[in-house]
């Protein structure tokens, strides 16, 4: 089952700014990988030392440093103070429940993302907290786990690929967003394939599991709006953002992003219309089989009633010797034959009446 909210517990009477993480463990170490790289030339270093971290601000290329492992709260404390960065922006790093924003600082802009993840095999959503730091020359991102959803980026920049490499650590963020963008459109594809085979399910043959599993993506809905309707309001703010962290030149991109933001959040708002359609959908369907199942039952009713009045008539037994109109029939050589043809042609016109009425 999805948890939308991580608990804060574990924080409840520290003061604010305190290094403490709240998220699942899912990673063993904290670990970190830089790319240092500018229009000619690119390297890459793993680990990269503690002591080194301050001198990285001062380089006049691009550094692009990725953490992950950060349960490890006391070594992500101390990467981040080498970096100067604020407590509370380290609060926010730690705590992986934080809602997607942007904040700005006299060194650096710090934002958070959602990136979702979806697993083919059991066909379930999951969601990882990315938080960005930006600094005049270098980019710092923080994962919760060590995945490759950024290794497209990393390829492009080992190969010098399009305009990544002359340009700065600005669009350099911009290409992260736009992989994070375009994983949401990879998430719901495979989405709209489950909301597919949902539907024929829902007419055809559905069950309480349908129920289930459309349950299962409405609330798969709300953490894709969850992760995409303050992404939209982070993209805008990185428009309309006048310091010196980004440039003019990236405007143009980031508007392209902020389109592809919406795409994506009407896609998840068509979804959510359509799933809660499919309740009314299973409602009727379940509905639609018992009707089917009472109609059959009923038939089977009606057609012995006037079976069970002419058992129940010739089985009542009065003395055709003290009257003639006691019951003749039964002294009938054929009366036997003769009931049971009653029987037989009664149930035989009134199936031909049901059928002509296509009650079946």
């Amino acid at each position: 089952m999805l948890k939308l909210i991580k608990t804060t517990s574990r924080k409840a009477g520290l003061p604010p700014g305190s290094p403490v993480f709240i998220g699942e463990k899912v990673t063993e170490k904290f670990g970190l990988d830089m790319v240092d790289y500018d229009a000619e030339n690119i390297s890459l270093s793993t680990p990269v030392r503690l002591d080194e971290f301050r001198l990285l601000k001062q380089t006049p290329s691009n550094t692009w440093i990725s953490a992950h492992g950060l349960h490890e709260a006391e070594a992500v404390n101390r990467f981040c103070l080498g970096f100067g960065l604020h407590p509370l922006t380290i609060e926010d790093i730690l705590h992986t429940g934080q809602r997607p924003k942007i904040d700005h600082y006299d060194d650096y802009l710090f934002l958070v993302i959602n990136l979702i993840h979806y697993d083919d095999t059991t066909r379930e959503m999951s969601m990882e907290q990315i938080s960005f730091v930006l600094g005049p020359s270098y980019l710092i991102s923080f994962h919760e786990k060590n995945d490759d959803i950024f290794d497209d980026v990393l390829a492009r920049l080992q190969t010098n690929k399009g305009r990544i490499r002359k340009m700065g650590v600005d669009y350099l963020l911009y290409s992260l967003l736009d992989r994070v963008v375009d994983n949401f459109f990879s998430v719901l594809e495979k989405i709209g394939e489950e909301v597919e085979d949902l539907e024929e399910e829902l007419i055809a043959d559905p069950s309480p599991e349908t129920l289930q599993s459309i349950h299962t993506l409405k609330r798969e809905m709300i953490l894709l709006r969850k992760s995409v309707w303050p992404l939209r309001e982070v993209i805008s703010g990185l428009q309309r953002d006048e310091t010196v962290f980004m440039g003019e030149a990236i405007r143009v991109y980031l508007k392209d992003l902020y389109d592809h933001t919406i795409q994506v959040l009407d896609t998840v708002e068509t979804f959510r219309d359509i799933i809660s359609g499919m309740i009314d959908i299973y409602l009727s369907s379940v509905s639609n089989r018992m009707n089917e199942v009472m109609k059959v039952l009923t038939i089977f009713a009606v057609i012995f009633i006037p079976l069970t009045f002419i058992a129940g008539l010739y089985g009542m037994n009065f003395n055709t010797s003290q009257s003639p109109f006691n019951m003749p029939e039964l002294n009938w050589y054929f009366g036997y034959p003769f009931a049971l043809s009653l029987m037989a042609a009664t149930t035989l016109s009134m199936l031909i009446y049901f059928k002509k009425k296509k009650w079946f």
